[in-house]
C-alpha cells in the first residue's frame, strides 16, 4: 500500500506544471523554484489598510502564473466590492495586466461565490482564478478549501484566495502569505516608485515557513526583484506604490 501511494504521489509530481518563478531568488528557493501552478494559495493582507497591496500582489502572481492567451477570472463577493472598492483597470494596466484578459464576476454571498469558484477552478481553459470572499464567511471552511485544492490540482488552474480583511483558519492551501505595502524609491521628478511589498510565508504544505522578505515589482520584466530602498527605511512613502488603491484598488 505504501509503495502504491508513493508511486501515485510521484506520478502527480511528474505531471505537475512547472512552478511560476517570482524572480526573487531567495523566495523562489524557499518555495521550490516558484509558485506552484495548479494549486490553491492564500494571500492575506497584514492589516486592513493593506487591501490595495494584497490585491496588487495577487494580480502580479496571476501575471506570472497565467499561460499565454488564458484568461484571469476574478470572483468577488459583493461585500468586497462595496467594502474594499472596485478593481481599477488603469491600475491593473500599470501593473502590467491587459484588462481585456480579466473576467470579473461579482457574486451576492459567500455560498454563491464558493460554488462558482469550484466550477471555475475545474475548467482547464482558465489560467488563474482569484477568489475574493469578504472577511471570514462561515461557508469558507476546511472542506470548501479542500474542494478548491482538489479541483485546482486536477485541472491545472492556479487558484489565489484573496483575504483582504480576515484571519487565517484551517485550509488545504499549498501556501499562505501575509502581504503589506512597503516604502518604494521615488522615480525621476518625484514620480511614484515601483510597487514594493513586505512579504511573509506563513505556511507551506511541502516545506518550512517563516521566511520574510521585501521585494519590488518590475513591470517591464514581469517579475519581482530586490527593492531599490533598504529595508530599514520607514514605510511612510508607501502610499504611491499602488496606483489606484484608494478608493478603488488593484493595483
Amino acid at each position: 500500500m505504501r509503495g502504491t501511494i508513493a508511486r501515485i504521489e510521484g506520478q502527480r509530481t511528474a505531471d505537475a506544471p512547472a512552478p511560476a518563478a517570482l524572480g526573487h531568488a531567495a523566495i523562489d528557493a524557499a518555495i521550490g523554484g516558484g509558485l506552484a501552478r495548479g494549486r490553491l494559495h492564500e494571500l492575506f493582507a497584514q492589516q486592513p489598510e493593506d487591501a490595495g497591496a494584497v490585491a496588487g500582489f495577487a494580480t502580479m502572481l496571476a501575471l506570472l502564473a497565467l499561460p499565454p492567451g488564458a484568461p484571469l477570472l476574478w470572483l468577488r463577493q459583493d461585500e468586497a466590492e462595496r467594502g474594499a472598492g472596485r478593481l481599477h483597470p488603469p491600475g491593473l494596466a500599470e501593473i502590467g495586466l491587459d484588462p481585456s484578459r480579466l473576467v470579473l464576476v461579482v457574486l451576492p454571498d459567500p455560498v454563491a461565490l464558493l460554488r462558482a469558484a469550484a466550477e471555475v477552478v475545474r475548467c482547464p481553459q482558465v489560467g488563474v482564478a482569484v477568489i475574493e470572499p469578504w472577511r471570514r464567511p462561515r461557508a469558507l471552511d476546511l472542506t470548501a478549501s479542500r474542494r478548491l485544492a482538489v479541483a485546482a490540482e486536477a485541472s491545472g488552474v492556479t487558484a489565489l484566495m484573496l483575504r483582504a480583511d480576515a484571519e487565517p483558519g484551517p485550509s488545504a492551501a499549498q501556501t499562505r502569505w501575509s502581504v503589506a505595502a512597503a516604502a518604494s524609491a521615488a522615480l525621476e521628478a518625484g514620480a511614484p516608485g515601483h510597487p514594493t511589498f513586505d512579504l511573509e510565508l506563513l505556511r507551506q504544505r511541502s516545506g518550512p515557513a517563516g521566511g520574510r522578505w521585501r521585494l519590488e515589482w518590475d513591470r517591464e520584466r514581469v517579475r519581482f526583484r530586490e527593492p531599490s530602498l533598504p529595508r530599514a527605511v520607514p514605510a511612510v512613502a508607501a502610499g504611491g506604490s499602488f496606483p489606484g488603491d484608494a478608493p478603488r484598488y488593484a493595483g
